[in-house]
């Protein structure tokens, strides 16, 4: 199968209702589809056109994506303040969250990646684990660091964080200081939780703001 013969197949009605839209890039393929109807998509792509396995599955975060507050080439005269204070970046016009599926076909030497998009307030969507069985320690991942539910999945916590970690730490919205911190208390003779002593700080790029050498050029 090429890519040109994935193409005809995605275009037949079975798939053009799941399917919102298709990019094609770097010879591979992405496909955005309804959330509700991956498990359909992801069986098929399985079981009908080999796609048998799932390399990897990533929660994504969109609140900042097309902001351009990480462009350092231009140093401002306030220092740059980004990753202590969130206020100022624009909210992301659509879907903030997404799930993205690598998949692999041995059989036909190809790849191919799902996209969902899922709900800002609550994403969740259905679990792969039994069509792709390696997708259970990702999907405890995504929900770990993005706060992604999947639903049906056979062991749903953290993996990562500790138990008791409060948030989610790849959400765009998380504080670079976190909201607690822990050590080892020698009189209780346990790890403690406390709230972080550590004060933000605004990271001033090293550049010469005046040089006595241009005062001429400046005049």
């Amino acid at each position: 199968m090429t890519l040109n013969d994935l193409q005809q197949v995605l275009s037949t009605p079975e798939f053009t209702k799941a399917v919102l839209h298709t990019v094609i890039a770097q010879d591979e393929m992405t496909l955005v589809i309804q959330a509700d109807a991956l498990l359909e998509v992801a069986k098929k792509l399985h079981d009908d056109f080999q796609f048998e396995q799932l390399v990897d599955l990533a929660g994504v975060d969109y609140s900042t994506f097309g902001d351009s507050e990480w462009d350092t080439t231009h140093a401002t005269s306030t220092g740059f303040s980004r990753g202590v204070d969130a206020s100022h970046l624009k909210t992301h016009v659509g879907s903030r969250f997404a799930v993205a599926y690598q998949l692999l076909s041995y059989t036909h030497n190809m790849r191919l990646r799902l996209k969902v998009f899922l709900d800002d307030e609550w994403p969740e969507v259905e679990s792969v684990t039994p069509i792709w069985p390696g997708a259970n320690w990702f999907e405890r991942e995504a929900f770990d660091l993005f706060g992604i539910l999947f639903r049906n999945h056979p062991d749903l916590r953290r993996i990562l964080t500790d138990y008791g970690f409060i948030g989610h730490p790849f959400r765009k919205d998380f504080p670079l200081i976190g909201n607690v911190e822990m050590r080892y208390d020698a009189t209780l003779n346990r790890v403690v939780y406390e709230g972080v002593e550590i004060e933000p700080r605004t990271l001033v790029p090293r550049v010469i703001r005046h040089d006595n050498r241009y005062k001429e050029q400046e005049s």
